[in-house]
C-alpha cells in the first residue's frame, strides 16, 4: 500500500508540474473546493474556528470564508508542488517580497546576522525557501515533520530540497540545527501558528486562550539573531506577496525581555496577518486545544522543539 501511495503522489506530481502555475493554482482550487464538501470533519473544524474568532460575523459569511479557506488549501498545495520544481527566476514575476531592505547590512563593512523568521499557514508558505534568494548571502534553513510514510516523507523531502534550504528534522536533528545556527548566516523559519502541545506556553491568540511555541524568541535570544514575522499574501491565482514585518525587540532598555512579551508581539503580527484576509491562513487545524488538566512537573527548559507539522 506504501508503495501505490507513492506512485500515485509521484504522479500526481508529475501532472501538477506540467502545468503553467496559473492552470496548477486553478485546477487546486477545483480540488478545495470538492473537499469542502467531502471533508466534514475538518469544514466543522473551520466553520466553528472561524465563528469564535469572528463573533461579529453572520453565519453565511463565515461559510463564504470556510469554503474559500479550502479553496486556497488546495490551491497552495497544489502550487507548493508546482513551485518546487521552478528556478528563482522563472518565480520571480509571481512572487513579490517587500520588507528586504530590513535585512540589508546598515553599512558596506557590516557582517550579515542569521535572523530568525516567525512564519505561519499562510498562502503558498512553501516559497520562503525560494525567497532566500534574493539575500545570496544569507542560507535558508527551516524545520518540518516527518510523515509516517517513509517513501512519502522522502519525496515530498526531495521537492522541497531542490530549493537549496536547509531542512531538519524537528525532533531528531535539534544538534545539526544548532550547529548550522552557530556557523553559517542563516534566515531560520519557524512555524509559529499551530498548537505547540504541553511544552508550548498559553498565550491568547485571537481572543482566545492556546498553546503557543517558544521557538522563535528563545532561539533569537540564545543565539543573539534578530526577529521578524514574515507572511505569504496570496494576491490572485499563481502569485503572491511576501511580507517582512519590522523587527521584533528582544531587549528592552539594556534588559532581556521575556519570551512570553516578545511571543504576545509574533501572536498580535498572525493576527493582524489572519484579520487582513481570513481565508489566507490554515482554519482547518485545532489551534485551540484545551489546556491539559494535570500541569507537569517544572524541569530545566529543554531545546525548544520545533511545533508545527510542515516546513516552511
Amino acid at each position: 500500500m506504501n508503495f501505490l501511495l507513492y506512485y500515485i503522489a509521484r504522479g500526481l506530481i508529475g501532472f501538477l508540474q506540467a502545468l503553467p502555475i496559473t492552470w496548477v493554482a486553478h485546477t487546486g482550487r477545483a480540488g478545495g473546493g470538492l473537499f469542502y464538501y467531502l471533508d466534514a470533519r475538518h469544514r466543522r473544524v473551520a466553520i466553528k474556528n472561524i465563528s469564535l474568532s469572528f463573533p461579529e460575523k453572520p453565519a453565511t459569511e463565515v461559510k463564504a470564508i470556510a469554503k474559500e479557506n479550502f479553496r486556497r488549501i488546495g490551491e497552495n498545495w497544489s502550487c507548493a508542488i508546482k513551485t518546487a520544481a521552478m528556478t528563482f527566476d522563472q518565480l520571480k514575476e509571481h512572487m513579490q517580497v517587500v520588507g528586504v531592505k530590513k535585512l540589508l547590512p546598515k553599512t558596506e563593512t557590516e557582517t550579515p546576522t542569521s535572523r530568525v523568521f516567525a512564519i505561519g499557514h499562510f498562502g503558498n508558505f512553501e516559497l520562503f525557501a525560494h525567497a532566500v534568494h534574493i539575500l545570496p548571502w544569507y542560507q535558508g534553513a527551516t524545520t518540518y515533520r516527518a510523515i509516517r510514510n517513509p517513501a512519502i516523507n522522502k519525496l515530498v523531502l526531495s521537492l522541497r530540497e531542490q530549493t537549496g534550504c536547509l531542512f531538519f528534522e524537528r525532533r531528531m536533528d535539534g544538534a545539526a540545527l544548532r550547529e548550522a545556527t552557530r556557523k553559517k548566516h542563516l534566515l531560520l523559519g519557524l512555524l509559529s501558528d499551530q498548537h505547540a502541545g504541553n511544552s508550548g506556553m498559553r498565550l491568547p491568540f485571537l481572543g482566545r486562550d492556546c498553546s503557543t511555541t517558544k521557538a522563535p524568541a528563545v532561539f533569537a535570544m540564545r543565539y543573539n539573531m534578530p526577529l521578524h514575522v514574515s507572511i505569504c499574501f496570496r494576491t490572485r491565482p499563481g502569485y503572491w506577496r511576501i511580507e517582512v514585518s519590522d523587527e521584533i525587540p528582544t531587549r528592552e532598555f539594556g534588559e532581556s525581555r521575556t519570551v512570553e512579551a516578545i511571543m504576545r508581539d509574533v501572536n498580535s503580527a498572525l493576527e493582524e496577518a489572519v484579520r487582513r484576509d481570513p481565508a489566507n491562513w490554515f482554519w482547518v487545524h485545532n489551534r485551540w486545544k484545551p489546556a491539559p488538566q494535570k500541569p507537569a512537573q517544572s524541569k530545566p527548559e529543554p531545546e525548544p522543539e520545533m511545533e508545527g507539522e510542515d516546513a516552511a
